[in-house]
């Protein structure tokens, strides 16, 4: 085997792999995107376009009866801050955090959520009891860390407003 022509092949080969390489806006962060998959955004831009724009967040009425619930964390608050389901119904919890690691976390249950900036989190719950489920954040987050509170109001199913198609629910419409 000739290993100078080996040599010069390989050298070759690293050269060819490390001009992609440098152009990291058009070759490597595409194929990041891709390869994160649906559950990545950005959180710089979280409020401005897509899922997590402020009048998307909320409680939004799906056809089979559960709910989607959508939110944000943020040094130091919970936006929103106060999320109103139905008892019994299946909550589908979708959050993303738009600075630093949250973990929410719901009084009176086992429910424990890791949110993560960039990553969209998921989590199905199910309140069978109505009543005011108090949120707080059980990972450090910053100085302001012990008033990121906020509260889950769980009420019964025929006191849940109905909710049109693009209408979202929250504590005040109660």
């Amino acid at each position: 085997m000739n290993w100078r022509k080996l040599k010069v092949f390989l050298l070759t080969v690293l050269a060819l792999c490390l001009i992609p390489a440098t152009r990291y806006y058009q070759v490597d962060e595409p194929l990041l995107r891709f390869l994160r998959g649906s559950r990545h955004v950005d959180p710089l831009t979280l409020h401005l376009s897509g899922e997590f724009v402020e009048n998307n967040l909320g409680t939004e009425q799906n056809t089979d009866g559960s709910v989607t619930v959508r939110m944000i964390a943020e040094q130091y608050l919970w936006v929103p801050h106060c999320v109103l389901v139905p008892a019994g119904a299946q909550v589908h919890l979708r959050i993303t955090s738009a600075d630093v690691v949250h973990s929410l976390t719901f009084n009176e249950t086992e429910y424990a959520i890791k949110v993560l900036p960039g990553t969209i989190s998921l989590a199905d719950l199910e309140f069978s009891r109505a009543g005011e489920y108090k949120t707080v954040c059980r990972e450090f987050c910053g100085a302001g860390h012990y008033a990121m509170r906020s509260e889950m109001k769980v009420v019964p199913r025929d006191q849940f407003p109905a909710l049109r198609a693009g209408e979202r629910g929250h504590c005040a419409a109660q």
